[in-house]
């Protein structure tokens, strides 16, 4: 079991499977009871493409919880356009709605046109086309996965959007690793810096262009940001001790960090560009794991100076801090929803290490997971979903909740090991 020492300390020493496939399967292990059916046949299309976008989007849509994709092997027709719709074809199949498109291959781009219908209403509800390089007809699938979710239950799409996490490989004495990012399905996976040593809680920045990490490199913590796109990056704290746990403030300009340098850990403010260092918490506890309210005015964090680890807020500028959590012995690593109401947290009450929320308006607190090992919450950026680590089987994998714990997910490479998710803004 991990203790809270071993947490503080960035858990240097966690041993990694082998790295990560570009294949990921996603297990719905819960989802609502009354999923929405939705059909979408092959997109038309004059040549042969490399990606089947029907197949992305219905695996997309499959995969939130909220929809029932029809196989394609189920369907009666194929239709590819508005005239070649028959209502009736689909309602005797139980569908609620249709979604069918076309691809159109153009010299310098593809233009992917589509169609919503409403099976019921007997009725079309979108239609939309958009333009993508013939390399990026993936995220393209995605992007139309976000426009259905959120014209079919008014709420942003997150199909688009992207996850950090560290894999490795090796055995005691050669081990390497990775910091790696990839579509939120698994798929392109791009490895941002290996290294012999360590590297961890990787943080993106707002606009998700850069990361910021902690690595071990020449045997010593040292936080970097790096730039995604051009692989630029900067080394921008290694004081003695303890670098440790950095946190974009929401307007990029600042991280929060970890420091020891004082003594014992305290949370620190660092301007990244002009490098002043201000710092929060000033106290004798270990104070950890800082994360920026959205509205850039407070910093909640773990520390141990209600005698275990429990969350406090404080002002960015520093003063008293105020206790949030009291359930449980144990209440860590938090992570802010995206619009600041709620909290997810590691939390203990002695049956193992579980994602908990906490909802800051109405003070209720619930335990979303069953796990024994389950660390390192994030939020997706529309707020609905919690993206984890956990533990099954003896070996590290990823795992997604809803907020209400109704929906659940298991995200699994093949035969790999994978820690310390982050979810893009």
């Amino acid at each position: 079991m991990k203790t809270f020492s071993s947490f503080i300390f960035l858990s240097v020493w966690l041993i990694y499977s082998p790295f990560l496939h570009a294949e990921l399967n996603i297990d719905i292990t819960k989802s609502f009871e009354s999923k929405v059916p939705i059909a979408v046949p092959p997109f038309g299309s004059f040549s042969r493409q490399s990606v089947n976008i029907a197949g992305v989007i219905s695996a997309d849509l499959s995969r939130s919880g909220y929809f029932q994709s029809l196989p394609e092997n189920d369907m009666l027709s194929r239709p590819t356009s508005a005239d070649q719709v028959v209502f009736k074809n689909w309602k005797v199949l139980g569908q609620d709605y249709l979604l069918v498109g076309r691809i159109d291959p153009r010299p310098a781009n593809t233009v992917i046109f589509f169609q919503l219908f409403d099976i019921s209403k007997k009725e079309q509800i979108m239609d939309y086309q958009i333009t993508s390089h013939p390399r990026g007809l993936r995220q393209a699938a995605h992007r139309i996965s976000d426009l259905v979710y959120k014209k079919l239950t008014g709420k942003k799409g997150v199909f688009g959007t992207k996850v950090a996490y560290v894999s490795s490989k090796g055995g005691v004495g050669s081990m390497s690793y990775r910091l790696q990012i990839a579509d939120v399905d698994g798929y392109n996976a791009q490895t941002v810096v290996s290294s012999r040593q360590p590297i961890m809680s990787p943080t993106w920045s707002p606009n998700s262009k850069k990361i910021a990490y902690v690595s071990f490199e020449n045997n010593r913590a040292a936080i970097y940001v790096q730039d995604v796109a051009t692989g630029k990056r900067t080394k921008i704290s290694s004081f003695p001790g303890i670098n440790g746990a950095p946190a974009w403030s929401p307007d990029g300009r600042k991280l929060a960090l970890t420091l020891s340098k004082g003594g014992s850990p305290d949370i620190y403010v660092l301007d990244v560009v002009s490098k002043q260092l201000t710092q929060v918490t000033h106290n004798l506890a270990i104070n950890t794991e800082p994360t920026w309210a959205p509205d850039g005015a407070s910093i909640v964090y773990t520390s141990n100076q209600a005698g275990g680890p429990q969350l406090f807020r404080v002002s960015t500028l520093g003063g008293k801090a105020q206790r949030l959590t009291f359930k449980g012995n144990y209440n860590a690593s938090a992570n802010f929803s995206p619009d600041g109401s709620k909290i997810a947290m590691v939390h203990a009450s002695g049956k193992g290490y579980k994602i908990g929320l906490l909802d800051l308006k109405t003070k209720k607190f619930t335990v979303l997971t069953s796990g024994s090992l389950d660390e390192s919450p994030s939020f997706a950026n529309n707020g609905t979903m919690v993206l984890y680590a956990a533990r099954r089987g003896g070996r590290g994998i990823l795992s997604a909740v809803s907020i209400d714990g109704k929906i659940h997910q298991k995200l699994e490479f093949q035969n790999p090991e994978v820690r310390e998710p982050a979810w893009a803004p």
